[in-house]
C-alpha cells in the first residue's frame, strides 16, 4: 500500500524533532505519576486550632481523637479566648474548632453535662475543602459519641447503616486516576497533530504530496495514523502506571477500553487535522488546540460533575468526545461494567466521531482543491 510510505515518513518526521522526543515518550509518565497525587480530592494534614472552653472531659476525648487522625495536623490548643476571624484571615489554618461547656441543663442536678457545644469555623475560600474537613469532623465527632452511647444500656433506636459499592475506600485516585489517562491521551493526540499539516504549509513541502500518486484520502489517513498508534501507546502505558503504581485495580474487559479509545482517537485526530487545515501557522493551530482542549477538559466530567452543566449548556457535553471516553473508563475500572452497560455512550462516541471526521475530510478535499 502506497499510504505506508507516507505513514513511514510521518514517523520519520516526528524523530526527526529530537527536542521533542522527551515531550512525546517521556513527559506523559512523568505528568500522570505527579498529576496521580497532586489532583485528588482527598483531605490530608489539613491544618487547624483548637479553642479549649470546656472543662468537660469528653472535650478532651475528642481533642485526643481529632491529634491522632491524619486527616488534620494539629497547630495548637489554646485554653483562653482568641479572635477566631483574625486567625483565619492570617492563612496559617484552615478551621478553627471552639469547645464550650453545654449551657443546657443535665439531667439532674449533680451530674455533669455529657457532652461540651462545639463550633467549627472553616476558611471557605476553597468550598470544597472545607465541605470535605466539615465532614470529616463530623464523623469523627458521630463516631464517639456512638461509641460513648455503646457503653450505656440505652442504645439509638435507629442507626443508618452505608455501604459503598465500586470505591468503597473512597479514594479520589481510583476515581481521578483512569480520567487523567484520557486527559493525557487528549493532549498528545491534539497538540501534535494539530500541527501537521500547517507544518507541511510553512516548510512548502505539502505541494510534493499534493503532486504524488497518493489520493486525498491517503494523505489524510497517513497523517493520522502515526499519532493513533502512539496515542494508543500512551494510553496503555499511563494505565500500566495507575494500575501498578498507584494499585488501582481493573474490574472490566480491557478489550472494551481499547474500542472506546480507537473511536475516540478518530474523533479527536479529526479535529486536530481541521484545525491544522484551517490554521495559517502553526502558532494559529497551537492556539486553537490550546482552547479547544480547556473546553474539552471543563466540560468532561473530569473534575467536576457533567450535572452541573446549566441546562442551556449540556448540548456542549454531549457532543465532547472527551466525556465519553472518560465515562467509559470509569465504568470498567470501577465498576466492572461490561459493554451492555454503556454501548449508548459507546455509540454516541461513534456517532460524533463520524461527523467529525467527515467535515474534516471535506475541508481538506476543499482545501487541496483550491
Amino acid at each position: 500500500m502506497r499510504i505506508r510510505y507516507l505513514v513511514k515518513k510521518e514517523f520519520i518526521e516526528i524523530f526527526r524533532q529530537k527536542e521533542l522526543l522527551p515531550m512525546l515518550f517521556i513527559s506523559p509518565l512523568i505528568m500522570i505519576t505527579i498529576l496521580g497525587y497532586i489532583v485528588k480530592t482527598d483531605i490530608e494534614n489539613l491544618p487547624v486550632d483548637i479553642i479549649n472552653l470546656s472543662k468537660n472531659k469528653a472535650a478532651y476525648r475528642i481533642i485526643n481523637r481529632i491529634k491522632q487522625t491524619p486527616l488534620f495536623n494539629l497547630k495548637h490548643v489554646f485554653y483562653e479566648s482568641r479572635d477566631t476571624i483574625d486567625t483565619l484571615k492570617k492563612g496559617d489554618v484552615k478551621a478553627v474548632i471552639v469547645f464550650r461547656d453545654s449551657l443546657e441543663k443535665p439531667l439532674s442536678k449533680d451530674a455533669p453535662a455529657r457532652y461540651p457545644e462545639i463550633q467549627v469555623l472553616m476558611d471557605g475560600v476553597d468550598s470544597n475543602t472545607s465541605a470535605v474537613a466539615a465532614g470529616y469532623f463530623n464523623g469523627i465527632l458521630k463516631n464517639y459519641i456512638l461509641t460513648d452511647i455503646g457503653r450505656t444500656d440505652i442504645g439509638l433506636p435507629v442507626e443508618a447503616k452505608t455501604l459503598i459499592r465500586f470505591n468503597p475506600e473512597l479514594k479520589s485516585i481510583n476515581y481521578m486516576g483512569p480520567g487523567i489517562v484520557a486527559l493525557l491521551l487528549t493532549i498528545l493526540a491534539l497538540f501534535f497533530t494539530s500541527i501537521s499539516i500547517v507544518r507541511e504549509k510553512e516548510q512548502q513541502t505539502l505541494d510534493t504530496l499534493l503532486i504524488s500518486r497518493l489520493r486525498p484520502i491517503e494523505i489524510y489517513i497517513g497523517k493520522a495514523v502515526p499519532m493513533a498508534i502512539i496515542g494508543l501507546i500512551h494510553m496503555f502505558a499511563g494505565l500500566t502506571v495507575v494500575m501498578l503504581w498507584f494499585k488501582i485495580p481493573v474490574r472490566g474487559n480491557l478489550l472494551y477500553l481499547l474500542v472506546a479509545a480507537f473511536i475516540f482517537l478518530g474523533a479527536i485526530l479529526s479535529y486536530a487535522l481541521l484545525i491544522s487545515i484551517l490554521a495559517s501557522t502553526q502558532q494559529q493551530a497551537l492556539f486553537f488546540s490550546w482552547f479547544s482542549m480547556v473546553t474539552f477538559i471543563l466540560l468532561s466530567g473530569l473534575f467536576t460533575p457533567t450535572q452541573n452543566v446549566p441546562v442551556g449548556l449540556q448540548f456542549l457535553v454531549k457532543i465532547n468526545p472527551l466525556a465519553y471516553l472518560i465515562k467509559i473508563i470509569r465504568e470498567i475500572f470501577l465498576k466492572g461494567n461490561g459493554i451492555e452497560y454503556f454501548y449508548k455512550d459507546l455509540l454516541s462516541l461513534a456517532v460524533i466521531t463520524v461527523v467529525i471526521m467527515t467535515i474534516s475530510l471535506l475541508n481538506f478535499k476543499r482545501f487541496i482543491s483550491k
